[in-house]
């Protein structure tokens, strides 16, 4: 962009008398080049495995692991889930996600009994409303930067080469639910994307399928 510029310059200068900004041609900006990095299945039980749930500490954090890699919730989004949030008659809870957008979504069972194990056995009883909070005193609730240090924790605990990120438990969820046959639209709808777009990066990663189609 910058040469085409210069000889744009340099035409309007009358330094040279053709103009040669087609002769620099565009470098191709393809959208969604990367892959989503997902863990496999053993990787994720190694994580969970991590977390000693006979602590207080472990029963947190193992479920907020579930959470999420099951779910796909952001770090920010499972930082700011209140305990009015789990609707354990309907088996529900609800999300606050970008932009103000609350969306309510299923509580799997499984999930629904680490939350039930934390919420009994292992928060700390005072005022904030949070669901996770700090395990040592003064107790505050989780940021979304102390729900990735936990992943990441958690990761160097289980003996992964390299810490881990919350968001890649989000790439996680999504690619196992494609695994098992869902849709692009119902993986949209878990994640809550604002656009058909941001989930179409995830029809790369079905390579069994792809190689149908490579045919």
């Amino acid at each position: 962009t910058a040469v085409r510029s210069f000889l744009r310059f340099l035409l309007v200068r009358d330094h040279i008398s053709v103009p040669l900004t087609g002769a620099v041609p565009k470098l191709a900006g393809w959208r969604q080049t990367s892959l989503p990095r997902a863990l496999e299945p053993e990787c994720v039980k190694r994580l969970l495995d991590a977390c000693d749930r006979r602590t207080a500490v472990g029963r947190r954090d193992y479920a907020m692991l579930l959470v999420l890699s099951r779910l796909g919730l952001r770090a920010g989004e499972v930082a700011a889930l209140r305990l009015e949030d789990l609707d354990w008659r309907r088996g529900e809870f609800i999300v606050h996600g970008k932009g103000g957008r609350d969306d309510r979504l299923p509580l799997p069972a499984d999930v629904g009994k680490a939350l039930a194990a934390y919420l009994s056995r292992g928060r700390p009883a005072i005022d904030a409303r949070a669901v996770f909070v700090s395990d040592r005193a003064p107790h505050r609730e989780l940021s979304s930067a102390g729900v990735t240090s936990r992943v990441a924790w958690a990761s160097v605990r289980a003996g992964f080469a390299q810490p881990i990120h919350a968001h890649r438990l989000r790439h996680t969820a999504a690619t196992q639910m494609l695994r098992r046959g869902s849709s692009l639209d119902d993986i949209g709808q878990v994640l809550r994307h604002s656009s058909p777009q941001t989930t179409a990066i995830y029809a790369k990663v079905d390579r069994e399928a792809l190689r149908s189609l490579a045919q």
